[in-house]
């Protein structure tokens, strides 16, 4: 963060001081009201909908991100900076789905390209379409250390791809990821995840000997990256170290330029790869990625949803010729290299190519990055003058269009293996505050804000000063109802 922010130390200040302060949420009263005035009585439909939904699908949503206490809600309708449930009710979209509508839900310049798509050749044909190559080209442009692009279905599949390419690459096993980082769900990457020093307790129904060759280092210092490094030398060496260049959790605890640096020294020291997971960050921080911004050049790039525009098929890996060499399918290149195991019938559909290249090539010529970080800017800033007026002890901080409401901290934690006497102290403590989000969470939602957990914020660049500013209005009307607990 840079310019007229707050520095990454100033931030990482303030959330330690969040954690050590009394739990401030929702008073029980206020959610009460909440539950019975907005949820019971204007959202009957959505209601019945996951009630029924239960019984077919496990706990009545596919994934995460759908959850909301005191129940998911029912979406069908999005459009610019709006959701609209199946009751009715108008919100305002916050989440963005998990980040990559950086122009907004369901632009019309998508859309129509979209259907004129539906309406010759249908979403999938299993063989090569132009758009394919029209959108490999446009990463390559904007990308700085995207020589070639392989599409994959889902950021997911891509950091499984990128480890096995850095394995193949360098001939060596261990994979160093970031502490907090999630880098999708497979077996060895689901390791360390939200909380720094978790390791494997959040990994329910993976063998423990998955993560046989995976470590995780703390956020932002390079001592313990380095420490980890040494170790694995004399262990067969690291294939690659893996971060989100903003920080774990989209920079839920951000890090440093001067890090990403230090990093990038590093895996060339000891001749591990570096792969940046930019699910998030690419075309969103900027039309260049974290990368283009910090000025920092990965071996590996992860893409994730806004590589197909936000319709399904959302996934890609990028980089170098040399290593994207692992990946070349079909054609035979001449290259005597083994190929990494991917595959993916479903991966660059005439459709997710399509939607992914006309929706890059408008971020790229509307200044829709700019334009959605200036949102961001100014709904944290308004973030930060309500919470010092109500004199909370809430942090406010943001990266771009990436805005971070921290009320509790609950990934602020960490986990000193060390000091195992502390970690039950740790996980009590952890559980009890991310319910205090969801609670928060329930009131954005009863307020008309849909948000991402109730922590983690994203701006489109069809945001207007207008709609902040009634946003802020709706936090207020609930910071209002906040006490000490």
């Amino acid at each position: 963060m840079e310019h007229n922010r707050p520095s990454v130390q100033h931030v990482i200040a303030e959330l330690d001081e969040l954690i050590t302060t009394p739990i401030h949420s929702i008073s029980p009263e206020a959610l009460e009201a909440y539950e019975r005035d907005y949820f019971e009585a204007r959202c009957p439909k959505s209601k019945a909908m996951i009630e029924e939904a239960q019984d077919v699908i496990p706990g009545g949503v596919q994934h995460n991100l759908a959850f909301n206490h005191p129940f998911p809600l029912v979406f069908t309708k999005a459009e610019g900076a709006h959701l609209t449930d199946l009751d009715g009710n108008e919100y305002l979209d916050f989440l963005q789905a998990g980040g990559p509508t950086v122009l907004g839900s369901n632009p019309p310049e998508v859309r129509e390209e979209v259907i004129e798509l539906l309406n010759t050749c249908g979403p999938s044909t299993g063989l090569f379409h132009e758009a394919e190559y029209l959108l490999a080209g446009l990463v390559r442009d904007l990308i700085p250390s995207v020589d070639m692009f392989r599409a994959l279905g889902s950021g997911t599949e891509a950091c499984m791809a990128a480890i096995r390419v850095a394995r193949l690459a360098t001939g060596k096993k261990n994979v160093l990821k970031m502490g907090g980082a999630y880098h999708g769900w497979s077996d060895q990457l689901a390791y360390g995840l939200r909380v720094p020093g978790s390791k494997f307790t959040q990994a329910h129904g993976v063998p423990l000997t998955a993560f046989q060759w995976t470590q995780e280092f703390f956020p932002g210092s390079l001592d313990d990256l380095e420490r980890k490094l040494r170790f694995n030398k004399i262990r067969g060496g690291t294939a690659a170290i893996m971060i989100e260049p903003v920080g774990p959790e989209s920079g839920t605890r951000p890090i440093t330029k001067q890090f990403l640096h230090g990093a990038a020294a590093l895996a060339k020291k000891y001749g591990a790869l570096l792969i940046f997971d930019e699910v998030v960050t690419a075309f969103r921080i900027s039309p260049h990625g974290a990368q283009g911004y910090f000025g920092v050049t990965p071996d590996l790039t992860v893409f994730g949803k806004v590589i197909a525009g936000g319709y399904p098929g959302a996934g890609g890996l990028g980089g170098k010729r040399e290593y994207m060499r692992y990946l070349a399918a079909g054609i035979q290149t001449g290259d005597k290299v083994k190929k990494a195991l991917v595959g993916g019938t479903m991966a660059a559909t005439p459709l997710s190519s399509l939607a992914g290249y006309v929706t890059l090539k408008q971020i790229a010529e509307t200044g829709a990055c700019e334009r959605a970080a200036e949102m961001g800017d100014r709904l944290t800033e308004g973030l930060k003058d309500l919470i010092a007026k109500r004199n909370l002890p809430f942090v406010a901080f943001n990266q771009g269009s990436i805005c971070h409401l921290e009320t509790v901290g609950t990934m602020h934690f960490a986990i000193n293996w060390s000091r195992p006497w502390e970690i039950p102290t740790v996980l009590k403590e952890t559980s009890k505050r991310k319910k205090e989000m969801e609670h928060m969470g329930a009131a954005y939602m009863a307020e008309g804000l849909v948000t991402l957990a109730g922590s983690r914020l994203y701006t489109s660049a069809a945001y207007t000063e207008d709609l902040i500013d009634d946003a802020l209005a709706r936090f207020d009307r609930v910071f209002a109802q906040v006490v000490q607990l």
